[in-house]
C-alpha cells in the first residue's frame, strides 16, 4: 500500500514538473542574454555598456514590459576570448532559456557565436561591436545583427581622418583576430587609394609582454614617426609606451578600440594629447543620442568616454520591440521582425518611447526605431550604416569629439 501510495505520489509530482516546464517554455516573458567582456583586453568597454543594457531593460519595464511581463535579463562574461563567449552563449541559451542574445563585443568573439550558438538555436544575436567586414557575409541564417557600421567603413573614415591631420606616410600595426585585420586592410585599401603610403604592417599577437621587435620592424629606417594602431586599449597601451619608451614612433592614429579614459589614467594626459582615432557615432544633433546620454547620465552619475554603450542600449529596445510587433518570443519570429521595427516607414520611437510603442504596436501601426547610436535600419545582411567621428585626445586629460561625417558621403 505505501509502494502504491509513494508511486502514485511520484507520478503526481512528475506531471506536475512537465506542466511547470511547458508553462516555462509557452511563457511569453522575454528573456536576453547578454554576452559580454567583463573581464580581458575589453573589460573596460563591457562594464560600460552592460549598464545601457541593463537601463534599457529597466527604462521598458517600468513601461510596462514586453507582452505585458517585464524583460528578464541574463548577464555572463565573455572574457574578450572565443571559447569562453562560446560557452557563456551556450549556457544563456540552453540553461538560462534566453531568447535573444546581445554580443559580443568583439568579432573574434561575436562569430563564433553566431555561427556555433546562435545559428543552430535560431536565436536572434545583435553584437553592438562586431566591426570585422566578414559579418557582413557570414553563413548565419539571418540570425546575426549588428548595431554598428562594418570596419569597411571605418577604415575610410580612419584615412580620412589620417589625410586631415598632414599623415601621408605610416606604419600599421594591428591585433591579429577579424577585427584587427579587417580594419587593417580598409584603412590601408583607403589611405593608398588617397595616395598615402603605408610603409609596413604588422599584426601581433594578444597578451605579449613586449612587442618591441614588431615596433622596431615597423620603425624600419625610422622614415615615419605616424603608426596607426588597432588595438584593444590593455595591449594597445603596451605598444604606446614600449614605443614611446624606444624614441620611436610619437604619432598615433587611434582605432575605436582605443578610447577610453584608462590610456589617459595610465599614461598621462600630456602623453595621450593630440593623439587622434575614430569612432562610430550617431548624427550631430541627435534627439534619441542626447536622451540616451541624459538617462545614462543620470542614472550612473557620468557619461563615460567609451564607445558602444548606445549601440548596447539600442539592441534591448530592438528585440523588445521586435518581439512585441511578432506578439512572440520566438526566436525566428523575433528575427523576421527586427527589419520591420527598425526601417521605414513607421511612427519613429527614440529612447525613453516605450509606452509610445506599446501603444502604437497595440494598434496595429507601424514603429520605426531611431536609436540612441543612430537610425540602425538594418539592411538584407543585418548591418547598418552610420556616421564616424575623429576625436582626440586633450591636454586637460578628456575626448574631445572634432566632427562626425559619413565616410560614404565624402
Amino acid at each position: 500500500m505505501f509502494r502504491k501510495t509513494l508511486l502514485y505520489a511520484l507520478a503526481v509530482a512528475l506531471v506536475a514538473f512537465v506542466m511547470t516546464a511547458q508553462a516555462a517554455d509557452e511563457s511569453q516573458q522575454l528573456r536576453i542574454g547578454a554576452v559580454m567582456p567583463l573581464t580581458g583586453a575589453l573589460q573596460a568597454y563591457g562594464e560600460t555598456s552592460v549598464k545601457g543594457i541593463k537601463l534599457a531593460v529597466e527604462e521598458i519595464n517600468e513601461a510596462g514590459g514586453v507582452l505585458g511581463e517585464p524583460i528578464e535579463l541574463e548577464v555572463a562574461d565573455a572574457q574578450t576570448k572565443p571559447q569562453a563567449g562560446v560557452e557563456a552563449a551556450n549556457k544563456l541559451v540552453n540553461i538560462d532559456g534566453v531568447h535573444a542574445i546581445i554580443g559580443a563585443m568583439g568579432s573574434g568573439v561575436a562569430i563564433p557565436i553566431a555561427l556555433s550558438v546562435a545559428k543552430p538555436s535560431k536565436v536572434p544575436q545583435i553584437s553592438p561591436s562586431a566591426t570585422s567586414p566578414e559579418v557582413t557575409t557570414l553563413d548565419d541564417d539571418g540570425f546575426m545583427f549588428r548595431t554598428t557600421a562594418s570596419d569597411a567603413f571605418q577604415g575610410v573614415a580612419m584615412a580620412q581622418a589620417a589625410m586631415e591631420h598632414g599623415v601621408d606616410k605610416t606604419a600599421v600595426i594591428y591585433v591579429n583576430n577579424d577585427y584587427g585585420k579587417g580594419l587593417a586592410d580598409s584603412f590601408t585599401e583607403e589611405f593608398e587609394a588617397m595616395g598615402g603610403e603605408v610603409t609596413n604592417t604588422v599584426a601581433y599577437e594578444e597578451k605579449q609582454a613586449s612587442y618591441r621587435s614588431a615596433l622596431q620592424k615597423l620603425w624600419g629606417d625610422g622614415s615615419t614617426q605616424n603608426l596607426v594602431v588597432v588595438a584593444y586599449v590593455d595591449d594597445g597601451e603596451t605598444v604606446l609606451r614600449q614605443s614611446l619608451e624606444g624614441a620611436m614612433f610619437d604619432n598615433f592614429i587611434l582605432s575605436d578600440g582605443m578610447k577610453s579614459k584608462k590610456l589617459i589614467e595610465d599614461l598621462g594626459a600630456d602623453v595621450m594629447a593630440g593623439n587622434i582615432g575614430t569612432d562610430a557615432q550617431p548624427p550631430e544633433g541627435s534627439e534619441a543620442a542626447e536622451r540616451m546620454k541624459q538617462a545614462y547620465a543620470d542614472k550612473y552619475g557620468e557619461n563615460p568616454p567609451e564607445p558602444y554603450i548606445d549601440n548596447s542600449y539600442d539592441a534591448v529596445y530592438l528585440f523588445a520591440l521586435a518581439a512585441q510587433k511578432a506578439g512572440s518570443t520566438d526566436g525566428e519570429a523575433i528575427r523576421d521582425a527586427l527589419r520591420e521595427v527598425s526601417n521605414p516607414p513607421g511612427e519613429e520611437i527614440i529612447p525613453g518611447e516605450w509606452a509610445k510603442a506599446l501603444e502604437l504596436l497595440e494598434a496595429g501601426e507601424e514603429v520605426n526605431w531611431t536609436g540612441a547610436g543612430g537610425d540602425e535600419d538594418f539592411d538584407e545582411n543585418g548591418d547598418i550604416s552610420s556616421p564616424f567621428a575623429v576625436w582626440q585626445y586633450t591636454e586637460e586629460g578628456t575626448i574631445e569629439t572634432l566632427r562626425v561625417f559619413d565616410p560614404a558621403k565624402e
